[in-house]
């Protein structure tokens, strides 16, 4: 059984919906689009013209210029005249001016102290010494300084022989000069470096900030083939790693220089890591001074350090504070390391340099006493760690 409200919706359903919209006239049309309007006057993220219906069919008077209403608004406002005092202020003063009390001012006198005539004349002529141990034994410490005090047993019978004064004066204080700048002449250096000079055996360009690049690079360059120069230092030139690349591949040419010293520089990562690798193939450098970059180098970079200075056994300094606990061991184990080779290669060098070492005898010590020339010998024919002493004057020998 259909309901009463379908057998109305029914007679609907064959209507022409194109038809019944064009026989509406225009303002049947607008009336419609007004209902149908689905506004929500609530959202705040929307513009006001779409939060509500348009109220007004008026055109609009022209486009918007912020710049022209600005100045309408300016020029209104400094035309508009303001508004007349009720009141006129007439510069009358009212009530009381505010005098600040003023306070007594407090004197104090000091009162005469009378002593008897012995104590009075005991103080007179106490010593200033004896003042020092009176007062310490009344602990009154605040009659002398310590400034004083230290002028007193400081001079030459050890008492002063001024008076104190309760007046401190300040020292005078010592200026502190700047260090003079480095006297190294840069273009001679480079020169004699250049033509292998066999007196310049060690280069310091410390702190000369106006070498150029490229000079710096030729140093690198003339060092490869110099066989001479030993110890050579350019800390605070504002190198860069260009810098370090050439002294790289000197590096790996160079067979005489055992110290190098680039510090306080401008050097990256880049440049120290061509460095560590340029000394895979050198074996005379023997220190490397690397420390108080611009840029930190970075854990990467310090881990390739600690395994440079566990292949090479010829790196006896290596100066660069680690910021990592791992490669920091590593590499102070490498370098203990290679400061014990170089200990044990001594030791072996002055064993076999040692006279007598081949037939199992060895002088260790020729002393002179009392006229009388000994000679500490060790002989493999008596027994093992048997000494002989020889008598050169009367030709006598003893063992023990």
């Amino acid at each position: 059984m259909a309901l009463p409200f379908r057998k109305d919706l029914e007679k609907y359903k064959d209507l022409d919906e194109d038809e019944l919209l064009g026989n509406l006239s225009e303002t049947e049309l607008k009336q419609l689009e007004t209902v149908l309007d689905d506004l929500d006057p609530e959202n705040a993220l929307l513009p006001a013209g779409f939060r509500q219906k348009n109220q007004t069919s008026k055109s609009a008077t022209g486009p918007f210029d912020r710049e022209h209403l600005l100045s309408y608004l300016e020029k209104e406002a400094l035309e508009h005249k303001d508004r007349e005092d009720y009141v006129p202020y007439t510069g009358e003063k009212k009530g009381k001016i505010f005098i600040p009390k003023q306070k007594p001012v407090q004197t104090f006198t000091e009162e005469k102290v009378s002593l008897d005539p012995e104590l009075e004349e005991a103080l007179t002529s106490a010593s200033d010494t004896e003042l020092c141990d009176l007062a310490a034994i009344l602990g009154m410490h605040n009659l002398i300084t310590n400034t004083q005090f230290c002028n007193m047993m400081g001079s030459s019978n050890g008492v002063d022989q001024e008076h104190f004064s309760d007046v401190v004066k300040g020292e005078k204080i010592l200026p502190v000069f700047d260090e003079p700048p480095n006297p190294t002449n840069v273009e001679e250096s480079l020169k004699r470096i250049k033509e292998n000079d066999a007196y310049l055996v060690e280069v310091n360009l410390n702190n000369i900030k106006n070498i150029p690049i490229p000079t710096l690079k030729d140093f690198a360059k003339a060092l490869e083939t110099n066989t001479h120069v030993k110890y050579f230092s350019l800390a605070a030139t504002r190198s860069n790693d260009p810098v370090a690349t050439a002294f790289a591949e000197m590096l790996k040419v160079n067979k005489t220089l055992k110290s190098l010293n680039v510090e306080s520089n401008f050097i990256t990562g880049v440049g120290i890591l061509a460095l560590i690798d340029a000394l895979r193939d050198n074996e005379t450098l023997a220190e490397l001074k690397i420390d108080n970059q611009r840029q930190q180098l970075g854990t990467a970079v310090e881990l390739e350090m600690a395994k440079m200075l566990e292949e090479n056994t010829n790196i006896l300094k290596f100066g660069y504070q680690f910021t990592q606990q791992g490669p920091r061991t590593r590499a102070a184990n490498a370098i203990t390391k290679n400061n014990d080779l170089v200990r044990k290669r001594r030791v072996e060098g002055d064993h076999q340099a040692a006279p007598g070492a081949g037939d199992g005898r060895g002088i260790y010590s020729c002393r002179k006493q009392g006229g009388m020339e000994s000679e500490v010998t060790l002989a493999s024919k008596f027994r093992p760690g048997c000494i002989i002493y020889r008598d050169v004057s009367e030709g006598k020998k003893s063992h023990f």
